[in-house]
């Protein structure tokens, strides 16, 4: 029988070794007693199974959940010219990205969740990292795993701590808040053990002195150990705080091609977390404890124990581009090395292989729990935007999608807490046992007073007795004596009789006296449970105070900010009022030089006009910013100049007369002058090269000037234009809207019917929209009322623009919402704005169409619209978008709309019945 179970062991050592998998480094001591687990995932899910899952959007409790965070572009990228937008393209509200090799070929791959790199640490730990610390609070382990090539923010995501800006604390940090925020500390334990694994040694960063150690298994549990970590308990954040900066400060970092502080280790923090269950902590008087221990175990008090495990691991990297030598080589490798195994692994896993590689490292020994054990795992994958790296980059994608095949059997862990009933039951015993000794004493005591009254009543009655027998002999001698007798006989019955009275009485009070007794114990039970209620309110009230402390620290520095960003106004404000006084002096140094620029001024003014002559035939084509260039045709309707020329021509114009002397023309009284110089500013805008320096040289200002005071057409036209075209940069937007472009926009749309001024004015407009953080101090200028006001005038060219312009507006707010910024009903649908597009959305070409169709599947991506849409008949416009619309990503944004939110499908179910 024994070496049968000894082999049953061994079998069940060995299955925890290839599949449970459970991570090695526990901060707390494991109770030998019994537990019991409950089963909460799948075991194994197939491949295919898995990928329909994925595909339908709906995802496995115990699956891995992986996450993609892109990096901003460094300084580095930027001077090699990287273009992000040719490398990789995100879609966070399809979950997926596109990484491109070239114009012609790219590929689509759909995570867990994207971040853009305009998400915030608050939202990245939020969607990947929160569910996995509650699942910890609930008494399941957990994992939290960064991956990616170095230099592209692994560590500011996992351990950055946030010293200077609390917004940018990093997983680990946000981590031990939710944790300390949701446990007690009377009743629950949080300890840490922080360990790094560097060249395939794992070392301590608590107490460095202790390298190299081992790791073990647990013979009864199968679980992994590290013998010899430090596990030190933790009380509140700021303790944390203290022993991460320790640990930071003792990790292995070096300088390399990619980051100045590059990690040179892979960094694990365990948290072990160790909660007594809510239900069994109220207090039951002496008679419920009994009873209770004799009718079933159901009492006992049980422990909930779990881990989490949060590991920044070393970034992947190629010898030849980080130009590792000597002992930073020899790092490399080991990195290198351990990753590698890491991907062995997980490809064992995602093909449900029988033998999974876990000792050929120390990495994939410690991390047996996280894939595909028992742990709830989350894996954040970073990647980088520069094109130079496109290797680097598709490996850790394709290590990604892997990883979302590795499906954990996820399980709970409750122990019963023998030790702490054991201790209860004693107390219990104990008071029991003094309450005993009391009343037998008492019992003692009156038996004691009993005999000796009885013992008296005895004497009475024997010497009663005696003096019966002596009066019963002179009976016959004297009559009178026997009366007498009779007498002392009657007063000695009625004596026994009053004794025998007050014993009764002495017992009915000894009964009184222990019912009191009894109702002097409860009251003392309930004044217990009373004072420990109030211990309980207590220590919440604590956490309320240590909540608002926190507050009231996060208050003062976004004062301190405040503060700072007021001095950095009052600073630009000096400088704007230096340059300002140095504009009024070049101004009137230009005054004294225009004598000498009225020959030029005239021979540009004839170039102009050769340029621009436009004889009969004139056809006008639309540029990609949406100005008008002008195209002269022959009689036979052949061009004679196209665009580039034209452009070309523009060029050498500003290489010869300079930008400066241009903008100058545009304050020329000559009404032809200006207008010649209105068109080439706005063709100049045209291009991205010159909008930063016409902005510099004051053309923003002239531009906004003309459109505010000229009284002609034309000049307001192109004026319109050229702003159209500066809106296309994002400094250029905020200029245009703090220095009241919007209203004069809004102002010229009201007053004029002219479609290509309409148009000029829709496209500014539509660039704006573009700007999620305008989005407001546009509706407050007129800018999106205007735009709407637009579509009277039934020109196609301008309302492709509006429409285009809604799109832009629905999808950048779209976007604010989901990232957490915005909130509330829509400012189009404030407008009028859904009810048009419900009514238009099948009227006009094929592009416009395409703009409509977007901006309503983003309007009713918003729950607080779900109301205004249903109302404008909106639903019904989805479900034909999602089954008729050309273009497939649009038709895949309207069935997740409709999928997504249950007062949709309510609507779509009723709409079938009234049919």
């Amino acid at each position: 029988m024994a070496s049968h179970s000894q082999s049953r062991a061994s079998l069940r050592s060995e299955r925890y070794l290839t599949s449970a998998k459970p991570v090695g480094i526990v901060g707390v001591v494991v109770n030998r007693s019994s537990f019991r687990v409950k089963k909460v995932g799948r075991k194994r899910a197939t491949t295919s199974g898995l990928r329909a899952i994925i595909d339908d959007g709906v995802a496995d409790s115990g699956r891995v959940r992986v996450a993609v965070r892109l990096c901003p572009k460094n300084s580095e990228d930027l001077s090699h010219g990287s273009d992000f937008v040719d490398c990789i393209e995100l879609q966070p509200e399809l979950k997926m990205l596109k990484i491109r090799r070239n114009n012609w070929i790219s590929e689509s791959y759909r995570f867990d969740e994207i971040f853009a790199e305009s998400s915030s640490q608050r939202h990245v730990y939020e969607t990947a990292a929160k569910p996995v610390v509650e699942s910890v609070l609930s008494g399941y382990n957990g994992t939290v795993m960064a991956y990616g090539q170095t230099g592209t923010g692994k560590t500011h995501t996992i351990g950055w701590l946030g010293k200077d800006d609390p917004s940018e604390r990093g997983v680990m940090v946000r981590a031990m808040e939710d944790i300390f925020a949701n446990t007690s500390t009377l009743n629950d334990t949080v300890s840490i053990t922080y360990l790094q694994l560097y060249l395939e040694t794992i070392q301590d960063l608590l107490e460095p002195e202790k390298n190299d150690l081992f790791i073990s298994e647990d013979p009864k549990s199968g679980e992994i150990l590290v013998r010899g970590a430090a596990i030190v308990e933790v009380r509140d954040i700021e303790n944390f705080l203290e022993l991460l900066q320790v640990g930071e400060a003792n990790r292995h970092a070096a300088n390399t091609k990619f980051n100045t502080e590059s990690s040179r280790s892979h960094a694990i923090l365990m948290v072990h977390v160790q909660r007594t269950s809510r239900g069994q902590e109220e207090n039951r008087s002496s008679l419920v404890i009994r009873s209770s221990i004799s009718s079933s175990s159901s009492s006992i008090p049980i422990v909930l124990k779990s881990k989490l495990l949060i590991v920044d691991l070393a970034g992947s990297e190629r010898i030849d581009k980080s130009g590792s030598e000597g002992h930073m080589l020899e790092e490399a490798k080991f990195i290198n090395l351990s990753l590698t195994s890491l991907g062995k692994c997980i490809n064992a896993l995602a093909e449900n292989s029988l033998h999974i590689p876990t000792r050929d490292s120390k990495l994939t020994r410690l991390l047996q729990d996280s894939l595909g054990g028992t742990a709830k795992t989350s894996l954040i994958i970073t990647i980088g935007a520069s094109a130079r790296h496109f290797s680097e980059t598709s490996s850790t994608i394709l290590f990604g999608q892997r990883a979302m095949k590795v499906v954990n059997t996820v399980k709970l862990k409750e122990e019963y807490d023998y030790e702490k009933l054991c201790r209860k039951l004693e107390k219990q015993i104990d008071h029991l046992t003094s309450e005993m000794e009391r009343q037998q004493k008492l019992r003692k005591s009156d038996k004691e007073n009993m005999e000796r009254r009885l013992k008296q009543c005895e004497a009475c009655l024997a010497e009663t007795e005696k003096i019966l027998v002596v009066k019963e002999k002179h009976h016959l001698e004297n009559f009178g004596f026997q009366s007498l007798l009779a007498d002392t006989t009657r007063m000695y019955e009625e004596k026994v009789a009053e004794l025998v009275e007050q014993l009764q009485i002495e017992h009915s009070q000894r009964a009184t006296l222990e019912d009191h007794l009894t109702s002097v114990q409860q009251q003392l039970s309930d004044n217990i449970s009373s004072l420990k209620k109030q211990q309980k309110a207590m220590d919440e009230l604590h956490l309320n105070l240590n909540e608002m402390s926190k507050k009231n620290e996060e208050a003062a520095s976004v004062i301190l900010l405040m503060k700072a960003g007021k001095d950095e106004l009052l600073s630009e404000k000096e400088l704007l009022c230096q340059d300002l006084k140095a504009s009024q002096e070049k101004l009137l140094h230009e005054e004294m030089h225009r004598k000498s620029l009225e020959d030029e001024i005239i021979r540009l003014n004839q170039v102009l006009t050769k340029n621009t002559e436009v004889p009969k035939g004139i056809g006008n084509t639309i540029g990609p910013s949406g100005l008008e260039y002008t195209v002269n045709s022959s009689k036979h309707g052949k061009p004679r100049e196209n665009i580039p020329g034209q452009r070309a021509t523009i060029a050498k114009i500003f290489e010869e007369v300079g930008i400066s002397n241009i903008l100058n023309l545009l304050k020329s009284d000559d009404l032809d002058i200006q207008t010649h110089a209105v068109k080439v500013v706005a063709n100049l805008a045209a291009e991205d090269v010159n909008q930063q320096r016409i902005v510099e040289e004051g053309g923003l200002d002239a531009l906004l000037f003309l459109l505010d005071s000229s009284e002609d057409a034309t000049i307001q036209r192109l004026s319109a234009g050229a702003l159209a075209n500066l809106a296309m940069n994002g400094m250029n937007q905020d200029l245009i809207i703090s220095k009241g472009g919007a209203r004069l926009l809004a102002r010229m749309a009201s007053r004029s019917d002219d479609p290509q001024a309409l148009r000029m004015v829709a496209g500014a407009i539509a660039n704006l929209c573009g700007n999620d953080r305008l989005h407001m101090l546009l509706k407050e200028d007129g800018g999106i009322k205007a735009l709407l006001s637009m579509v009277r005038c039934m020109h196609s060219n301008v309302i492709a623009q509006v429409a285009r312009g809604m799109a832009n507006f629905a999808k950048c707010e779209s976007r604010s919402i989901n990232q957490g910024y915005w909130k509330g009903r829509s400012l189009l649908i404030e407008d009028d704005a859904l009810n048009w597009m419900v009514a238009n959305c099948t009227t006009f070409s094929d592009s416009t169409r395409h703009h409509i169709e977007l901006a309503l599947c983003h309007l009713a991506q918003n729950e607080d619209n779900a109301l205004d849409v249903i109302k404008s008949g909106g639903v019904k416009e989805l479900l034909r978008i999602s089954q008729e619309s050309s273009r497939e990503d649009i038709c895949k944004l309207a069935k997740k709309v409709l999928k997504s939110n249950p007062v949709f499908s309510a609507e779509l179910e009723r709409l079938k019945l009234n049919y």
